[in-house]
């Protein structure tokens, strides 16, 4: 078996970012990758500007109870004129400051009566006022290639004038499914039979990421069947998960079926629970990742093993997210010969402290844990972990998107 950390490592470099490109309006850039760095277009602001409603001045022109007098009233998007000596001009948030103005008094601090303006405050030099500039200045780098595409993101591009960005293609991803023993959600079951909750809980986990689940089949457990769905899924998409029949009974045929298609296993098998039984193989250029049956296993290592892949192959820059420590609450010691992660809530204690709270039944069937658990916390394999050590907690929000 390999160990974990080799394991997520190898799966991360498995495929290069794709190679197709193409511009996107604002309106579609929303969790899609920047395929190329950007720089700034224009200043922002374009020029000096009033952070506020008010007055514009020289600060050499105040005095304790001195009246000036208003030379103009300039709206956002006028052009004011020359401040005259002595003078004052009404501004409002976003108004040009006119030349020869050195600060800007909020209305707040001050009384208007007959065109004429006494300042109640002593003005700062240079208060309220926004320099040309000092959000970006042109030629600037702007977003780097990479970036996964946000509103914020589209704020920040929309402000430099662009319609459109250069994103990598969306990440089409096959999806197959595998057993005898599986009927699809909505059909009849006979007693023998469950439902197949791993296809539509991938192409979920898929979108969740921004990608495409461009097909979904479901294979029986014959190795003709499932060589005839890996093709199609070969000829259709960038990457395909399967699940199931990758373990060492007699009807796992995942690993011979790959073989027969050229496929080459470059793992197998990796030290985790749950998730032991776990595949990549390379047919062309195209990755195969095989991931265990058990829906909460399959589930866990799309999370740790799968995720990166899928944000390399989509072009960002980051591919781990962060992984934090918190204290893990457990009323017995827990120990295994395999790293485990266990399906936890992050809560705050009594004190205000974060910790991790394990679900009671960690079985890798039990499927009501998953919407249960905000993320995994890792335990070291072959290491007694104590009520209140604190590990490793993977946060799916992090993890999953």
């Amino acid at each position: 078996m390999l160990d974990f950390d080799q394991a997520q490592t190898l799966l991360a470099n498995a495929a290069a970012p794709l190679a197709r490109r193409e511009h996107v309006g604002l309106d579609e850039a929303p969790g899609r990758v920047l395929a190329a760095d950007l720089a700034a277009t224009v200043d922002i602001p374009p020029a000096d500007n009033s952070a506020m409603d008010g007055y514009a001045l020289r600060l050499a022109d105040w005095r304790p109870g001195a009246r000036l007098p208003v030379q103009q009233r300039c709206y956002a998007g006028d052009t004011p004129q020359p401040l005259k000596p002595g003078h004052v001009v009404r501004l409002f948030t976003g108004s040009l400051i006119p030349d020869g103005a050195d600060v800007v008094v909020m209305q707040e601090d001050t009384h208007e009566a007959d065109e004429q303006v006494e300042i109640t405050r002593e003005p700062r030099p240079g208060q309220h006022i926004r320099r040309r500039g000092e959000d970006t200045l042109a030629g600037a780098p702007l977003l780097a290639a990479g970036t996964p595409l946000h509103a914020a993101h589209v704020a920040l591009l929309a402000s430099q004038g662009l319609a459109s960005v250069p994103v990598y293609g969306r990440l089409r991803v096959g999806i197959l499914t595998t057993g005898d023993e599986l009927v699809a959600p909505g059909g009849p079951r006979e007693p023998a039979q469950i439902y197949n909750s791993n296809g539509p809980m991938l192409a979920a986990l898929v979108r969740g990421m921004g990608a495409e689940p461009a097909l979904v089949l479901h294979a029986r457990d014959t190795e003709d069947d499932l060589r005839g769905a890996f093709k199609a899924l070969l000829a259709e998409c960038d990457l395909v998960l399967s699940v199931g029949g990758v373990s060492v009974g007699e009807r796992d045929l995942v690993k011979p079926a790959l073989a027969a298609l050229g496929g080459e296993l470059s793992l197998w098998k990796v030290r985790m629970k749950p998730g032991k039984p776990v595949a990549l193989a390379m047919i062309g250029d195209k990755p195969v990742v095989s991931l265990p049956g058990n829906p909460v296993s399959a589930y866990a290592v799309f999370a740790m093993l799968v995720s990166p892949l899928v944000r390399r192959m989509q072009g960002r820059a980051e591919l781990f997210p962060p992984v934090s420590r918190l204290p893990l609450r457990t009323e017995h010691p827990r120990q295994d010969s395999r790293e485990e992660f266990l399906r936890v809530q992050r809560r705050a204690a009594d004190d205000g402290n974060a910790e991790l709270v394990p679900y009671g039944h960690q079985g890798s069937g039990v499927i009501s844990s998953l919407p249960w658990s905000t993320g995994l916390a890792r335990l070291p394999a072959g290491v007694q972990v104590q009520d209140g050590d604190r590990v490793p907690y993977y946060d799916l929000r992090h993890w999953l998107a």
